[in-house]
């Protein structure tokens, strides 16, 4: 692509315009840069809460697939691969589910996460081959991550998730973009210009960083990973997180700590096998066939033995 018409193509982003409320930024006291950045950063919930019905699109597709054993898969480049990556790593510890069950890839591989891979960002072909490498099938759904909604790396990415009939979902901060026009569905929250031009690690990507929260926290909620609105499948695997499981025992229970201490010790440190016995008196052994026969639903599983 010619510079030219690259230069063109990025006049016409809504994320690389120039924000006329920050004109006169480099002559402002600290204080005074800082409110203003806050200021645009107020922003941004807002413009996430008018494509929250796509997210909701988007959750029902990632559910189906983790209920059929496939992936959430993330991928993008820079700022946007590396919040891909991020929330994806996340989810383990957070949830307990099996590492590979939400992917995230980003341009340039792993070394891209801490230093700049000059031109990754520009090749569709690897963007097509990282996917091909993890074994990508239709069952998996891919969220192609790109503030500018043109990142040939992406765009290679999605356009191979639809040739083998995967489900695409297109994140970007421009309300028409060449991914959203490739994915299945298209998730477009437009914060407007950033307070640097172009500078869209800053709004843009505060915006896909809230919906990406959003996507598998949703997914792991409707997947029977919380009970009410505590993280009950999280994984103990420090003393902070043991701490937290107890007291995850004990505001679902209403137990005193030494209590939520025995019944964690029962179960392994299962919360949700805690909770239930605690809840409901039943064994271990009774505990672990009832909450398997409700599909791990915490709730479904209290409500069976206590109706």
């Amino acid at each position: 692509m010619t510079d030219a018409r690259l230069i063109s193509e990025l006049e016409r982003l809504v994320s690389e315009g120039r924000n006329p409320r920050s004109m006169d930024i480099d002559l402002l006291p600290t204080i005074d840069v800082l409110r203003e950045i806050n200021e645009e950063d107020k922003g941004v919930p807002a413009a996430v809460e008018k494509v929250v019905p796509e997210i909701a699109e988007a959750v029902d597709e990632i559910v189906k697939a983790f209920q059929k054993g496939a992936r959430l898969v993330y991928i993008g480049a820079g700022t946007s691969g590396r919040l891909g990556v991020l929330d994806a790593s996340e989810c383990p510890p957070t949830f307990s589910v099996p590492e590979g069950m939400v992917v995230g890839l980003i341009a340039g591989g792993t070394h891209a996460l801490q230093h700049a891979v000059e031109g990754a960002e520009d090749d569709p072909d690897q963007g097509r081959q990282d996917l091909v490498d993890i074994g990508l099938t239709a069952d998996d759904v891919v969220v192609g991550i790109a503030v500018s909604g043109r990142t040939p790396y992406v765009i290679g990415a999605l356009n191979y998730a639809r040739e083998i009939g995967a489900k695409t979902v297109a994140l970007s901060c421009n309300p028409v973009s060449v991914i959203a026009a490739i994915a299945d569905i298209a998730i477009s929250p437009v914060v407007g210009p950033e307070i640097l031009t172009g500078s869209t690690r800053l709004k843009s990507g505060t915006a896909q960083k809230l919906v990406l929260n959003m996507l598998t926290t949703a997914s792991m909620i409707r997947i029977g990973k919380t009970y009410q609105n505590l993280m009950v499948d999280v994984h103990a695997s420090n003393q902070k997180l043991v701490a937290r499981a107890a007291r995850i025992v004990m505001q679902a229970t209403g137990c005193e700590p030494e209590e939520a201490r025995r019944v964690l010790d029962l179960t392994g440190n299962d919360v949700k096998l805690a909770i239930l016995i605690q809840l409901t008196g039943m064994d271990v052994d009774a505990a672990r066939t009832a909450l398997n026969n409700a599909g791990g639903f915490l709730r479904k599983a209290i409500n069976g033995k206590t109706a």
